[in-house]
């Protein structure tokens, strides 16, 4: 008989007290997607604060979009500031070819990966399910300043993740 009566005090505890947790807690980021980490795409450097942005500095990982966008932003407005090329995006020195590295907090089943410079396409690649993913795209076609959109294809979506890299190519 007492175990019962403890037993029903304890999950009326519990009703009570969890409501009102849920209420005191902050809360979390939602555990989703990916970006390119490296070299730093401008979501990576408005994480780390290496550039003043708006509100892609929490979520960095969340530029998620309709596929065959051309955008730095995914069509996203509320990460407007990493379709603005007059920011101080630092651009990373690389040789004439880059790896470029993925950081995911959920990996989504990948259709594959696209990488281009203006219109032309400079690499693509199939989709895996490993939790590190990188690329390494030829640039010999370019040199000096560029920009580079990576585009993460979902499989089971119809959405990508977009992702925008400064180089100095050398």
């Amino acid at each position: 008989m007492k175990t019962s009566r403890r037993r029903y005090a304890a999950a009326a505890a519990g009703l009570v007290i969890s409501p009102a947790v849920a209420v005191l807690l902050p809360a979390a980021t939602a555990l989703a997607h990916g970006y390119v980490s490296a070299p730093p795409s401008r979501q990576a450097q408005c994480a780390q604060k290496t550039v003043q942005c708006g509100q892609i500095q929490y979520e960095p990982q969340s530029v998620e979009g309709p596929k065959g966008l051309r955008s730095c932003s995914g069509g996203n407005g509320r990460f407007s500031d990493l379709d603005d090329d007059g920011k101080a995006w630092k651009a990373a020195t690389v040789g004439k070819s880059v790896t470029f590295t993925w950081t995911f907090t959920a990996k989504h089943p990948s259709r594959d990966y696209e990488y281009y410079i203006g219109n032309t396409r400079v690499g693509m690649f199939k989709g895996d399910r490993s939790s590190l993913v990188a690329h390494t795209v030829d640039l010999s076609a370019f040199t000096g300043r560029q920009k580079v959109l990576a585009i993460w294809n979902i499989a089971d979506t119809a959405n990508a993740f977009y992702a925008c890299i400064d180089l100095e190519v050398q």
